[in-house]
């Protein structure tokens, strides 16, 4: 049941349509020189992964988020409930923020593409079998 969820795709960033496929070729995103690389479709279902031009640009919104999100509540928790200076506060948000970046893109890119493309249940028993033509 939990499969069928855009939690779950987003999560494990699956594809949007099947939620079976991967999004993205190498699953370890601490791996920056295939950071960015994505089948050009979908190997279950067949989706594109590039639906138009400059798709991905609407993801850098997305990371944005996340980023601040995170660096929000990493400094209040540091600041005011840890009682750290703020040389420390700063210096470990710093680090925090350029660890978490690969997690952050790739997470932006889950919930952007999960915002326009829908879950369809007729891909999704298409696990490895032949892609469905529409």
């Amino acid at each position: 049941m939990f499969h069928d969820t855009i939690v779950y795709s987003i999560l494990n960033l699956k594809c949007p349509r099947c939620h079976s496929g991967d999004m993205f070729l190498d699953k370890n995103p601490y791996h920056l020189k295939n950071i960015y690389a994505m089948p050009e479709n979908c190997p279950v279902c067949g989706q594109s992964n590039l639906p138009e031009i400059g798709f991905w640009w609407g993801s850098m919104y997305i990371s944005y988020g996340i980023s601040v999100g995170l660096s929000v509540v990493t400094v209040l928790f540091l600041w005011l409930g840890l009682g750290w200076s703020d040389w420390a506060v700063l210096s470990t948000n710093a680090a925090l923020m350029i660890l978490i970046l690969p997690l952050a893109f790739r997470y932006a890119r889950g919930v952007w593409f999960n915002m326009f493309v829908c879950f369809d249940p007729k891909y999704a028993n298409s696990k490895g079998q032949e892609k469905i033509k529409d």
